[in-house]
């Protein structure tokens, strides 16, 4: 069995798992989801930033707007739960955990337990922090020793329902 670690920061698409679960063919595979809420406030001004790149003005807006700290982690535990069941409905096995402290220490700790093969993060485009290796992804490639795959999240139907 194919075992991937997937960073998400909100609850998976329809598409996202369509894409996710059909990477690898017709192999088994078999998913930890690590879920970080994006309540951190120091990177507020970067995802405003970014909103406006993409032409998003009205999120920049009420980009401070989202839960912080412990406020954060019950809709996060909702948006995990939505993703794991989403992913085992579409025939893989799902385990997932919400993480709010230091989450790439987490997320090689994870791949070294399940020995995993490798990790998925799938985030909304983050271009300020990509343009200085600041992403998720590139400073997963330097803390873990399997392939990290970068994907970008779909907005379609994304939420708890």
């Amino acid at each position: 069995m194919f075992t991937s670690v997937l960073m998400i920061e909100k609850p998976l698409s329809r598409v996202d798992v369509e894409f996710v679960t059909t990477l690898h063919g017709d192999e088994e595979i078999s998913f930890i989801v690590l879920m970080q809420p994006r309540g951190d406030q120091s990177a507020v001004l970067l995802r405003a930033i970014d909103d406006v790149a993409i032409g998003e003005i009205k999120e920049a807006v009420h980009e401070g707007e989202e839960p912080e700290g412990r406020a954060a982690r019950p809709p996060a535990q909702a948006a995990l739960e939505h993703s794991l069941q989403a992913l085992r409905d579409a025939g893989c096995q799902a385990v997932g955990q919400v993480v709010e402290d230091h989450p790439l220490d987490k997320l090689r700790a994870v791949v070294e337990e399940a020995r995993a093969d490798e990790v998925i993060v799938l985030t909304a485009p983050h271009y300020v922090e990509e343009f200085f290796h600041r992403d998720w992804a590139s400073r997963a490639r330097h803390k873990v020793g399997v392939p990290v795959l970068k994907l970008f999240a779909h907005n379609d139907e994304a939420g708890t329902e």
